[in-house]
């Protein structure tokens, strides 16, 4: 059993790690901040929640202490990260911040002027 749980701990650990290398990269390749922070705020919490997650069963298994601060620190993340995400492409988008031109269609935009139009 503690075999299983072992190879289940580093699949873990390993596709945290894997999934921020990704975030990473996504936060330097991609061509505007809203693409740029999808990518930091998605990949990234899943990769942290996936170390965090397989840290908590490594200390489970290997010394049988439960650590009630990582499930927290799991539900912080969870919670905060994608709202903090979004609050920032608000802000971001509100500020009139350029998006890249490459085939991205802007959906607020149509309702804006739409909406401005009725108002009056």
């Amino acid at each position: 059993m503690t075999i299983i749980i072992k190879i289940i701990i580093c699949i873990l650990i390993c596709m945290g790690a894997l999934l921020n290398l990704i975030a990473a990269f996504g936060v330097i390749k991609l061509p505007d901040v809203y693409t740029r922070n999808h990518a930091a705020s998605k990949s990234a919490t899943l990769g942290v929640m996936c170390i965090l997650l397989g840290t908590c069963l490594y200390f489970i298994q290997a010394e049988g202490i439960f650590h009630a601060s990582l499930i927290l620190a799991i539900a912080f993340i969870f919670l905060t990260s994608p709202v903090a995400g979004h609050l920032i492409t608000r802000a971001a988008y509100h500020t009139h911040v350029p998006m890249c031109e490459k085939s991205i269609r802007d959906d607020l935009k149509s309702n804006k002027n739409t909406s401005s139009s009725n108002q009056v």
